[in-house]
């Protein structure tokens, strides 16, 4: 009965965290273990960087497709989706065949994000109240960074004892978990009472060419920026192993240091927001420290230094992994209630596009003749596109 239904709490918000970090657990994952992963399948750096493609592709097709199916399931039934595809995709990497059943499995990891975010709001909205739904919404969107932490420090330690297909099969386990305290607790959160409806005034709500202009330029924005940040993210322990001679562990501390700023980014970033900050000032900002932080990558390449790469790590973890909060912050602010979910369906495709081509093209790069200096200097050139942007974006608001 409702009446004897828990009311959310810790644990409620914890595993709203879990739904939205596990689908990436498999990306970050071999990530932290690419040494090993590319030795022991003897596959190129490009072969490794196709996961990811193959992954954040999938991502982007599911989060268009099934939208219209996930409004007619029940909660329990896409957390299960979730979860099961999940664990499906760690199992399948645990188990020890070639290189094309990892790509069935990065296919797998990348459909399981097609519904976490969507899933999660609407728990919001139905079991939280409305004073708790912006912090909690806060928290859960940081379970990405989350994730990559998780699986940069646990999936080197793990791979280090029993291999990195035993640490995938042990991140299935979690899946497995989770899922299942993830729908027990969804069963027992009682729904909030469903207020009395009003009658609603007959406005037209039309996209005017401003609004249509804030989403095309975020859009953009977001497209160049994810290609940056996850050619980066892909490929960071792996520079860090082989061009520094980090041991696997340190590699992976490389992306979980990454991760950690960037939830603190988000945050920061958020709160400026929330103070009345111009996006387009903030994403000039932000794209010139990206940029600085590229550049730094390169030079740590070619003086071969630790110092600078951590300085790197931390700038990308304080600037690329930022941006997304603002480009939602700067939606809230311009487009009317009616269209806000288009619109931001529309920003967050663009972003899995973005995370789609960076790592395939970044792989391709570091496969070449100049290696990781060209695919840094690479990276450097799409941040310079998006100072562009912000450049651009300033004084067309000034004007």
């Amino acid at each position: 009965m409702q009446q004897h239904m828990a009311k959310p709490g810790a644990g409620l918000l914890l595993v709203l965290l879990a739904s939205v970090g596990i689908a990436p657990l498999f990306t970050y994952g071999l990530s932290a273990t690419s040494d090993l992963v590319i030795s022991d399948l003897q596959i190129s750096e490009t072969q490794f960087g196709l996961l990811a493609t193959v992954c954040f592709g999938c991502a982007a097709i599911g989060n268009a497709a099934f939208s219209k199916f996930a409004d007619r399931r029940t909660d329990a039934s896409l957390f299960i989706i979730v979860f099961g595809l999940s664990a499906a995709a760690l199992a399948l990497a645990a188990i020890p065949s070639g290189y094309a059943l990892l790509l069935v499995a990065a296919m797998f990891a990348g459909f399981a994000q097609s519904f976490p975010n969507g899933v999660t709001n609407r728990v919001l909205v139905q079991r939280v109240p409305g004073a708790q739904r912006i912090t909690w919404t806060g928290v859960k969107q940081s379970g990405v960074q989350v994730s990559q932490l998780v699986g940069s420090l646990g999936f080197p330690l793990l791979a280090a004892w029993i291999g990195w297909r035993g640490a995938s099969l042990v991140g299935a386990l979690l899946a497995a978990v989770l899922g299942v305290l993830t729908v027990r607790l969804i069963n027992a959160t009682a729904l909030l009472p469903v207020p009395a409806s009003k009658p609603r005034k007959n406005t037209a709500t039309t996209t005017g060419p401003s609004t249509r202009f804030i989403v095309i330029t975020l859009t953009a924005f977001g497209f160049i920026n994810g290609m940056g940040v996850q050619a980066t993210n892909v490929y960071l322990p792996l520079f860090a192993v082989r061009e520094l001679h980090f041991s696997l562990l340190l590699g992976g501390l490389t992306a979980a240091v990454a991760g950690a700023f960037g939830v603190a980014a988000r945050i920061g970033w958020g709160a400026l927001m929330s103070k009345g900050v111009s996006a387009p000032k903030l994403l000039l900002a932000l794209a010139l420290l990206a940029t600085s932080g590229a550049l730094t990558f390169w030079q740590a390449q070619v003086q071969h230094s630790a110092p600078l790469l951590w300085l790197a790590v931390l700038l990308h973890g304080a600037a690329a992994l930022g941006v997304s909060v603002v480009l939602m912050a700067a939606l809230l602010r311009a487009v009317p209630a009616a269209s806000l979910g288009s619109s931001t369906g529309i920003v967050s495709a663009g972003q899995f596009a973005g995370f789609t081509f960076g790592p395939l093209a970044m792989g391709a790069l570091i496969s070449s003749p100049g290696g990781f200096t060209t695919g840094w200097l690479a990276v450097t050139g799409v941040y310079l596109c998006c100072v562009g942007l912000g450049l651009y974006l300033v004084l067309r608001k000034r004007s």
